[in-house]
């Protein structure tokens, strides 16, 4: 189980990295650019990119496991995720400050927690409410 934790923590700081630095680029490529059309180009890439490791690594099989009721509630993540989210996001970063943008966008664990104590039960503790709190004075002192 440590080592699974460790893997775990390690490829989290790997994503936050990918996310802190992802922006940047996504400022300067929407130059002169729709949000949506910057948002379908980066989706089209995905999609190709994971379609292929995919396909090489065999994964493409596991869609049989897919139940029905699986794709709906996955297919809800991607429409407030990948299309609603990241085209607010797009938006956001096209026409604002990166920086303030970032931060802000990066609160949604706040959003995560309450709606996992309310809908998986998850327990909220009063570490995650000092989080939250530290969270919410931060965006406060940005704007």
């Amino acid at each position: 189980m440590k080592g699974r934790k460790s893997m775990v923590i390690w490829l989290a700081l790997v994503g936050m990295l990918c996310w802190g630095i992802a922006p940047i680029f996504a400022k300067l490529g929407l130059q002169n650019v729709n949000p949506a059309t910057g948002l379908v180009l980066r989706t089209i890439i995905a999609v190709v990119l994971v379609s292929t490791w995919m396909g090489v690594s065999g994964g493409i099989t596991q869609f049989r496991q897919i139940t029905f009721h699986q794709s709906i509630l996955i297919a809800a993540e991607a429409i407030l995720a990948t299309v609603v989210g990241d085209l607010a996001y797009f938006a956001a970063i096209k026409g604002g400050n990166v920086s303030i943008v970032s931060m802000i966008m990066a609160a949604s664990p706040l959003v995560t927690m309450i709606c996992a104590a309310l809908f998986l039960g998850e327990p909220i503790t009063a570490w995650k409410c000092l989080g939250a709190g530290y969270i919410v004075m931060g965006i406060f002192l940005l704007l």
